[in-house]
């Protein structure tokens, strides 16, 4: 999308505070879609930009029409951006603080899981499956007995005939290449 630069003046400002309408249909046409191309690569939904749009918009207008608001009306144009971060910023945060639930939603029965997790475990354990498989004997064991069964090391090494200065070693080996055959078995 092309969008021409356009120089804003303080005639320009002086317009759009009045409530001229050209001016301020100008004003909403030009930076409503580059606040648009912004806030649609930042947030989730097109609702949620539009609504962020719409605050930028508010918080501007209401600026400009205080005294002393806009020192330089050629600055506009970075003024409409930071305004548009801040509103971002604050999106961000309160999307991040942790609200209760409402009590009228129903609990998930937690016992069940969903079709889709189901789905993803079943996968998983075929892939571990796989990569287990193509480790040698005594990785596959190693792996098996520390991390599925969860046996006690010492009992490890006395099955497998190797002192605990060598499990050391012999541990990332193994995880190493369980991860690579892991990953392998993703593409």
């Amino acid at each position: 999308m092309q969008l021409d630069r356009f120089d804003f003046d303080q005639a320009y400002v002086d317009r759009l505070v009045a409530g001229d309408p050209k001016t301020e249909q100008h004003f909403a046409r030009y930076f409503g879609d580059l606040l648009a191309i912004k806030l649609r690569s930042k947030l989730r939904s097109p609702a949620q930009a539009e609504d962020a749009r719409q605050e930028t918009f508010r918080r501007v207008l209401t600026t400009l029409k205080q005294r002393g608001g806009l020192k330089a009306a050629e600055h506009l144009g970075a003024f409409v951006n930071g305004v548009c971060n801040n509103v971002l910023f604050e999106l961000y945060r309160s999307g991040s603080r942790d609200e209760p639930l409402p009590d009228t939603l129903e609990p998930v029965d937690e016992a069940r899981p969903s079709v889709e997790s189901g789905m993803i475990a079943v996968q998983d354990r075929a892939r571990v499956q796989r990569a287990l498989a193509a480790l040698p004997q005594k990785e596959k064991d190693l792996l098996r007995w520390l991390f599925f069964e969860e046996r006690d090391k010492d009992d490890v090494c006395t099955e497998l005939k190797i002192d605990r200065n060598y499990l050391r070693v012999m541990l990332p080996r193994a995880k190493a290449r369980f991860r690579e055959q892991y990953e392998q078995g993703s593409d």
